[in-house]
């Protein structure tokens, strides 16, 4: 594999399965050091322990790191150990996703499940770990969208839909929050919809997909500092296309960055 990525640093959420793994290989692959995150401890050390048993990696290549993003107080210590730890990342690639319950569900933090873990989590994160993250040429945020992103509205009166649910529409507007968030101008960031693939989301798409690692393809492509790219950019699979309308209009996302932050607990 090419080491186009030797000596950077990239931080890979959801990374202990799906695309989210793939994506940690291939970066591996490529000669990056790949802080590996997952719910769990357990689950973050497993997927590192199988990454080494499967692929051509150097063990010092992958760092494992968890935080269950179900608890904002799991993300903030997660970004400090980062912070501490490391001198800086180049990449953080927004990645973990769930699909949102057939039922409504809240986190003990009281957000709506799919928006606390696809979208909330990661505001946070993303901007408790600005210390490190790089400013240099190359350095960014890859946010994993998708296609059903266009689908989406936000319910501003009501971003955790206690008086109307449905589980697609809760997906979907977790999937159109994130990608509103890559035109935040306070972090240089795109967003990716890497296809529909066989992971544990694709039922809310059909019954067909491309492997996780296809998917993965286009995620790493955009991590790679050759790439440049355009703050707010969405990207269907290896596309530059137009995000749905008005996700990068200033004002939608200042009133998302002031939703988030009343969510989160405190301004970031």
């Amino acid at each position: 594999m090419p080491s186009f990525l030797s000596g950077r640093a990239v931080m890979v959420t959801g990374a202990t399965s799906g695309i989210g793994y793939e994506t940690a290989r291939l970066l591996a692959e490529c000669g990056a050091t790949v802080l590996l995150h997952g719910r769990t401890p357990d689950e973050a050390r497993a997927a590192v322990k199988r990454l080494l048993a499967t692929a051509d990696i150097d063990a010092e290549l992958l760092r494992p790191c968890a935080a269950d993003f179900t608890r904002l107080d799991e993300v903030e210590r997660l970004a400090n150990r980062v912070v501490t730890g490391h001198q800086y990342l180049d990449v953080l690639v927004n990645n973990a996703a769930v699909a949102a319950p057939e039922r409504h569900t809240v986190t003990p933090d009281g957000n709506e499940l799919a928006f606390q873990v696809n979208f909330l989590a990661h505001y946070l994160l993303t901007h408790l770990l600005e210390p490190v993250l790089t400013t240099d040429p190359g350095g960014r945020v890859v946010n994993v969208s998708s296609s059903m992103h266009r689908t989406a509205s936000i319910m501003w009166n009501d971003p955790n839909r206690t008086r109307r649910y449905s589980r697609l529409a809760a997906y979907a507007q977790s999937r159109l929050a994130l990608t509103v968030f890559a035109a935040d101008p306070r972090v240089t960031a795109v967003s990716v919809n890497p296809g529909v693939c066989d992971t544990a989301l694709m039922p809310l798409y059909g019954h067909e997909g491309a492997t996780p690692a296809e998917g993965a393809a286009h995620v790493v492509r955009l991590c790679d500092p050759a790439v440049e790219i355009v703050n707010g950019a969405y990207y269907d699979r290896s596309e530059r296309m137009e995000p749905a309308a008005g996700a990068t209009e200033e004002r939608t996302v200042k009133r998302l960055n002031r939703l988030a932050d009343q969510l989160v607990g405190h301004s970031v």
